[in-house]
């Protein structure tokens, strides 16, 4: 999957345009890049096309340490940062994102390979967010 079928799916299914979707899309990659140790996160970097590996690797850095928080605060950082009105947004967005995701690295299920790894580092609840959005068409 290119960059381009990326944002225009993320796009499809949060009903947006494709200015918006990059938005979305940087915003939950910054948040769920943060919670990755700094080798996972290059493993999926690694996985992504050019432009997609750069809104992920933006304002990274080597000796960040791993934010530890659960579903509701991960989906108020996405919400306050994409500048969604509330948390259900978010989670439409975080859902979307996740799917397109999966996809991305070869996991429709969200349990193969590079995704895997990121399944193995979410709290609990993120690991449930992160496999119902493979669940949704």
């Amino acid at each position: 999957m290119n960059e381009f079928q990326f944002v225009r799916e993320v796009a499809q299914r949060t009903y947006g345009d494709e200015r918006r979707a990059e938005t979305l899309i940087f915003a939950v990659f910054q948040e769920l890049r943060d919670r990755l140790t700094p080798g996972e996160a290059a493993n999926v970097a690694a996985q992504l096309p050019s432009s997609l590996k750069m809104l992920w690797l933006s304002f990274d850095r080597p000796d960040r340490k791993i934010r530890h928080v659960h579903e509701g605060a991960f989906l108020l950082d996405v919400a306050r940062m994409a500048g969604l009105d509330d948390i259900v947004e978010a989670e439409e967005a975080v859902t979307a994102v996740f799917a397109v995701l999966q996809r991305a690295l070869s996991s429709p299920n969200g349990m193969t390979g590079v995704a895997r790894h990121i399944f193995s580092q979410l709290p609990e609840d993120l690991k449930q967010l992160w496999l119902s959005a493979s669940e949704v068409q």
